[in-house]
C-alpha cells in the first residue's frame, strides 16, 4: 500500500515534466514551420499523450480482457471532455479557431456517433470494423496534414489571433535548435508513458484492496489515469497561453483512442461490447454536442470560464450516478 502510494506520487511528477517537455517542444515545432498549434495539439500532443490508452487497451485486448480494453478507452473519453477541458479552461478561457468549431468538433462528434453504432451493431467490433477504424483514423491523419499547410489561411478568414503572448514562452527565441525541440517532445512522450504506468497500475493495486468492480476501475481509475497526460499537458499548455494546444490534445486524444487504439485492439482480438457503456457513449455525444455549440452561445467564439464549470460539474454528477449505481 506504501509503496503503491510512493509510486503513484513518482508518476505525478513524470507525468507533470512529460507535459511540460512535449509542450514546449511542440511549440516549438509548430512556430519554426509556421504550422497552426492546433494541429500540432491534434497530431504529436494527442498521440503522444495517448500513449498510456494504447498501452493498456492493447494489453488488454492480447489478454482477452475486452471489457477493460473499450471501457478505458470510452471513461478517457468523458474523462478528457468533462474534466480535463472543463479545468483547462476554468483555468484559461479558450477562443475556438475557425477549424476547430466548423471542422474538428463536429468531426469528433461524428467519429463518436459511428463508434457507438459500430458498438452496437452486433454488440462487438468486429475485425472488419475495426479495418474501418483504422482507415478512418488514416483520413484524419491526411486531414491534419492538410490543414497543416492550409490551416492558417483557414484561420485568418475569422480574424482569429493564436493566445501567444506568454512572456516567460520560450517560444519567443526563434534560433532554438530544431533537433532540441524535437528532443524535448520526445523525452516529454518517454516521462508520460513511464509516469502513466507507475499511476495506473499502483492505483488499479490500491483500488482492489478495497474491492472495487472492475467496470469502476475501467472508467474511473484506469480513465482517469490513462488520462492523466491529457490532464497534465492541457492544463500547462492552458497556463503557458497555448490554448489550441489544450483543446487539440482533447479532440484529438477522444479520435485517437475510438478510432486507432479500438480499432488496434478489436484487430488483435474482436472486442465484446456491454450495452451498460451506452450511458456513457451519451454522455461523451451529449458533451461533445454541447462543444460544438459553445461557439454560438455568448461569449461566441470562446469557451469561457463558466462553460469550463459546466463541464466539470457534469463530470462530478457522472461519477456520482456511476457509484450509485
Amino acid at each position: 500500500m506504501l509503496l503503491s502510494t510512493i509510486l503513484i506520487i513518482f508518476g505525478f511528477v513524470l507525468l507533470i515534466k512529460g507535459a511540460d517537455f512535449l509542450v514546449d517542444g511542440a511549440s516549438i515545432i509548430a512556430k519554426r514551420f509556421h504550422i497552426p498549434e492546433i494541429i500540432i495539439g491534434l497530431t504529436i500532443v494527442s498521440i503522444g499523450t495517448s500513449m498510456p490508452e494504447l498501452f493498456v487497451s492493447i494489453t488488454s485486448a492480447l489478454d482477452g480482457y475486452s471489457d477493460m480494453a473499450i471501457g478505458n478507452v470510452i471513461g478517457s473519453n468523458v474523462c478528457n471532455l468533462l474534466l480535463i477541458l472543463g479545468i483547462s479552461t476554468i483555468i484559461k478561457s479558450i477562443k475556438f479557431q475557425r477549424e476547430t468549431r466548423l471542422i474538428e468538433t463536429p468531426l469528433c462528434l461524428l467519429v463518436t456517433i459511428i463508434f457507438m453504432i459500430f458498438c452496437n451493431s452486433q454488440n462487438d467490433i468486429s475485425r472488419f470494423e475495426a479495418i474501418l477504424l483504422i482507415i478512418f483514423f488514416l483520413l484524419f491523419i491526411l486531414y491534419t496534414i492538410f490543414m497543416g499547410i492550409k490551416g492558417e489561411k483557414f484561420d485568418s478568414k475569422d480574424n482569429i489571433e493564436n493566445n501567444k503572448n506568454s512572456k516567460n514562452s520560450i517560444l519567443e527565441n526563434s534560433n532554438v535548435n530544431i533537433l532540441k525541440s524535437v528532443f524535448y517532445v520526445i523525452i516529454g512522450v518517454i516521462a508520460l508513458k513511464i509516469g502513466g504506468d507507475f499511476t495506473v497500475n499502483n492505483a488499479v493495486v490500491i483500488a482492489k484492496q478495497f474491492n472495487i468492480s472492475e467496470k469502476i476501475i475501467s472508467l474511473t481509475i484506469l480513465a482517469i489515469g490513462t488520462s492523466l497526460p491529457e490532464l497534465v499537458t492541457s492544463v500547462t499548455a492552458a497556463i503557458k497561453g497555448n490554448s489550441d494546444i489544450a483543446i487539440g490534445n482533447i479532440i484529438g486524444s477522444n479520435i485517437f483512442n475510438m478510432l486507432l487504439i479500438i480499432g488496434v485492439s478489436a484487430l488483435i482480438n474482436p472486442i465484446v461490447y456491454n450495452i451498460s457503456y451506452n450511458i456513457e457513449l451519451i454522455i461523451l455525444i451529449l458533451g461533445t454536442l454541447l462543444l460544438a455549440l459553445f461557439p454560438i452561445i455568448p461569449p461566441k467564439n470562446e469557451m469561457s470560464k463558466f462553460n469550463g464549470f459546466i463541464y466539470l460539474i457534469f463530470y462530478i454528477i457522472y461519477l456520482i450516478i456511476l457509484f450509485n449505481n
